[in-house]
């Protein structure tokens, strides 16, 4: 791999998987648009990707700050091991719970409610899990002596934060404010089962920690 690319993939599968959580209902853009239906208001869909956001901050930040304080005084070998086994555990429970889930909100809860809900979904999916092969590239480097410092990791991590963000709630606006002023029939007529896909998605990403 070239220094461009070495450089680059980080950011792509930030933005990659930004793009991807936006696109699972789960995630919040179906509670948006229940809640701007409910209450008969464009501007609500619009106003309720702040506590979506905020609640997917909140869950994915957790992780990375994790990650960085573990990262200061483990092997940085050591931490991508113990991530990638992470990862894989997290995508075998999901494998085996299936759609099993506690949570329980309803479609016309507040917006405090649909903060609660990403929070909720996005610890649950292992959202933040997912973004530590993408920061470990970014922070941890040959040219940093292999390892990973508070000093460079916190800004990075913040970067990174809201680029996964951003590429996220652009994803949900955009379905968002499409689904308010198009219906849900086509979620009757079928959608892509995106719980499948995300599972080989942390498989993969456990299986290039360890691999790397």
């Amino acid at each position: 791999m070239n220094t461009l690319s070495s450089t680059l993939w980080p950011w792509m599968a930030l933005v990659g998987l930004g793009a991807f959580h936006g696109l699972n209902p789960a995630m919040g853009w179906l509670f948006a648009v229940a809640l701007g239906l409910h209450r008969q208001s464009r501007s609500l869909v619009v106003l309720s990707l702040v506590p979506i956001a905020l609640g997917h901050v909140a869950a994915v930040g957790a992780v990375l700050l994790a990650v960085i304080v573990f990262g200061t005084v483990m092997d940085a070998g050591l931490l991508r091991r113990s991530a990638g086994i992470l990862l894989l555990v997290w995508a075998a429970t999901h494998t085996l719970a299936g759609h099993r889930t506690p949570i329980r909100i309803g479609m016309q809860t507040g917006l405090s409610g649909l903060a609660l809900w990403s929070f909720m979904m996005a610890s649950a999916h292992g959202a933040g899990f997912m973004l530590v092969p993408a920061l470990l590239s970014l922070c941890v480097s040959p040219g940093m002596g292999g390892e990973l410092t508070a000093s460079s990791s916190v800004p990075i991590s913040f970067v990174a934060l809201g680029v996964h963000t951003g590429a996220m709630l652009t994803v949900i606006g955009a379905m968002s404010l499409i689904v308010y002023d198009k219906g849900l029939g086509f979620l009757r007529r079928g959608w892509i089962n995106l719980d499948v896909l995300w599972r080989v998605v942390l498989a993969g990403g456990g299986i290039l920690l360890l691999a790397t």
